[in-house]
């Protein structure tokens, strides 16, 4: 690898767009660089490693062992220069944007993102939101975060990095209205020990809050099944003996739709606490900044839960 002699520091932008966005077209958009421009930058720094960079790998790009290793170095190095320059984040025009944020989130976040969908299309017409669901892939730590500009789910989703709070919920049960077990609209503690339950795959199971509660009371839940998230299951509870701890935000927005009884958890009070992360090396990007708020903003419009 030759030294930074004839080398122009300039592609150190270009290199640390490349590695975050892992794509050609959108690191050239984050820059406001053509893609004749970025095609040529991503051509002086393979010669310059002697390495490709970025590979495709089906439909997506992917970074080679060597651009993997250099993550860590670039991050540092370009918030080294944001210290000594006082780099200034280009502007950032929600109304003229076209940038493509790629978001992947929780079952409950989208209780937030359908009214964030509606603001960034008021004050960002040509932006678009690329959401996709949390897999394990996604939480694949740094490597995760480098795939998307947000990552948006319950704290404790992550254990590394300083997540922003977004917004607080509660859990509760849902239930079909005709379960045997109901009375008055209430489920016991032994209720709770008898019944079958339908559960979202955690990616943590030791930071289930609701499993530590049932534990206080004693009860090991029968769990009967599996889904991939939250929103699923109060159309998997309906017509059935199942019962289901979802935030209250979700149970109440699909309680009508799905036919499902909301009910106060004998536990008393559990909180959920929704946080996005995103990646050290996107902490300057004016465009992030500017969801980021928006999505506090939006949040902070949401209306608590009626009891």
């Amino acid at each position: 690898m030759s030294g930074v002699s004839g080398i122009d520091l300039n592609l150190l932008t270009a290199l640390g767009a490349l590695l975050e966005e892992r794509n050609l077209t959108r690191a050239g958009a984050r820059l406001s660089l053509s893609q004749p421009t970025m095609s040529g930058a991503l051509a002086r720094l393979r010669r310059h490693y002697k390495d490709d960079l970025l590979v495709r790998s089906g439909r997506e790009y992917v970074l080679t062992p060597v651009a993997e290793r250099l993550v860590p170095d670039v991050r540092e190095a370009l918030s080294q220069a944001e210290r000594t320059f006082g780099t200034v984040p280009a502007e950032f025009d929600p109304a003229t944007s076209r940038r493509r944020f790629a978001i992947a989130i929780s079952g409950h976040s989208i209780v937030v993102l359908s009214r964030l969908l509606q603001r960034v299309h008021e004050e960002a017409p040509r932006a678009q939101l690329d959401l996709r669901p949390l897999t394990a892939d996604a939480l694949d730590g740094e490597r995760g975060l480098l795939q998307y500009d947000l990552l948006i789910g319950p704290r404790g989703l992550l254990a590394d990095g300083q997540p922003d709070e977004i917004c607080r919920d509660r859990f509760v049960y849902v239930a079909d209205p005709g379960n045997s077990r109901l009375r008055d609209g209430r489920l016991s503690r032994a209720d709770l020990a008898v019944l079958p339950h339908a559960v979202a795959r955690r990616s943590h199971p030791e930071s289930d809050a609701v499993a530590r509660a049932l534990a206080t009371l004693g009860v090991i839940p029968k769990v009967a099944m599996t889904t991939p998230g939250w929103l699923p299951l109060p159309f998997v509870v309906a017509g059935t003996s199942l019962i289901a701890a979802v935030p209250e935000r979700l149970a109440r927005r699909l309680s009508g739709i799905a036919g499902v009884a909301v009910i106060e958890p004998p536990f008393g009070t559990v909180e959920l606490v929704e946080a996005a992360w995103w990646h050290p090396m996107r902490t300057m990007d004016p465009a992030l900044s500017w969801l980021r708020a928006l999505i506090r903003e939006t949040a902070g419009e949401l209306a608590a839960p009626a009891a």
